[in-house]
């Protein structure tokens, strides 16, 4: 008999629109002789809607959207007056796949529930989803496994509202220009911006912090950026090291969705040691942040030193037509329906590790 994977997306995150496509590719990509599709929609407003709302979501080619803002604005009126909740019975579900990219969906909320509702679901755990979304939090097991990151420094919210002038000059003071301002709990590059100057400093600060009550300022490098993703639970498939050049400035949210003018080079032009040792540097990061799964981790090469800084890990990486997580796996000789399956059967493999938990105590 047929298994039901239920299909998670949208959210209440400034990656909605991103989660959207993301899911659409899985669903077109998922065994359906194994499994019934059962897709759940979740509204920016943090409701759930019915398979049929949610179809009608799926079906919508969001990848032209993002790059229309008229067809965009019209597309999101109209998914406003859908009607139809969805009826939480897990029951009747044997897997989730949350393709629920950022804040609500990414950071271990959602898992936190599945683990409750004690229903198999793909990637990371809590921690793992919780850890590697706070970029800052990730700096510190990244540094502890003995990984380099770049220099950074955290503000709040409410010191940018009061105090700017003081969180400027504790930038000023621990960095130099030019530097990147990011919230620290999102994606997508949302948020993001790229400071030459105070004045860009302090434009960079408050539009962070209106995505997130804490900021990441972190020392700007003149680098590569590379990538690599990574499959498994305890054992590990890592793929070649791929290598984005971005159109704008840097890879921006305009650069990786509106625009198709960024180079994707897979695998990275770098010579064999070296593509040997950021891999196993991945491995390191996505075991040092207790991740299951997937994730894409990110690198920046420093040009000139040939420094290899860890960025990020990306714990639900992007699962779009031009993403780098699948791309990178096609390239290791995994095709997208069997990155889709092997990803499904992990989180069934995971589950049934975690039942052999003893809960109770026997005297």
């Amino acid at each position: 008999m047929k298994k039901t994977l239920a299909l998670l997306f949208g959210g209440r995150s400034g990656e909605h629109e991103i989660s959207i496509i993301s899911a659409r590719s899985v669903a077109n990509a998922v065994d359906r002789s194994a499994f019934h599709l059962l897709p759940i929609y979740i509204t920016r407003e943090g409701k759930w809607l019915s398979e049929a709302a949610s179809r009608s979501v799926l079906e919508r080619d969001y990848e032209a959207l993002v790059k229309n803002p008229d067809a965009l604005a019209e597309e999101r009126r109209r998914v406003a007056k859908l009607r139809g909740a969805f009826k939480f019975d897990f029951s009747r579900i044997d897997v989730v796949f949350p393709v629920l990219h950022g804040t609500f969906g990414e950071d271990g909320t959602v898992q936190g529930l599945l683990e409750m509702m004690n229903v198999p679901y793909v990637g990371n755990g809590v921690l793992a989803s919780a850890l590697t979304m706070d970029k800052a939090m990730a700096k510190a097991a990244f540094k502890e496994a003995g990984l380099n990151v770049v220099d950074y420094v955290v503000a709040f919210r409410r010191e940018i509202e009061s105090e700017l002038r003081l969180v400027v000059k504790r930038c000023e003071n621990a960095l130099r220009y030019p530097m990147f301002v990011k919230p620290a709990n999102l994606g997508s590059s949302v948020g993001v911006s790229k400071a030459k100057t105070r004045a860009q400093l302090e434009d960079g600060l408050k539009l962070a912090a209106r995505y997130d009550r804490k900021v990441l300022i972190e020392q700007g490098l003149d680098a590569r950026e590379l990538e690599v993703a990574v499959l498994g639970n305890d054992e590990l498939q890592v793929s070649v090291v791929g290598e984005i050049v971005p159109c704008n400035e840097f890879y921006d949210y305009e650069a990786k969705y509106v625009k198709s003018d960024s180079k994707l080079y897979i695998p990275a032009p770098l010579p064999k040691r070296q593509s040997e040792t950021i891999r196993k540097q991945a491995a390191i990061a996505f075991k040092a942040a207790g991740c299951e799964g997937m994730a894409r981790v990110d690198f920046f090469l420093e040009k000139g030193a040939n420094k290899l800084f860890i960025n990020e890990i990306n714990a639900i990486p992007g699962f779009t037509s031009i993403s780098m997580y699948p791309k990178m796996f096609l390239a290791t000789g995994v095709s997208y329906p069997e990155l889709i399956s092997r990803l499904i059967e992990l989180a069934f493999e995971r589950f049934e590790e975690t039942r052999k938990n003893q809960t109770s105590v026997v005297f």
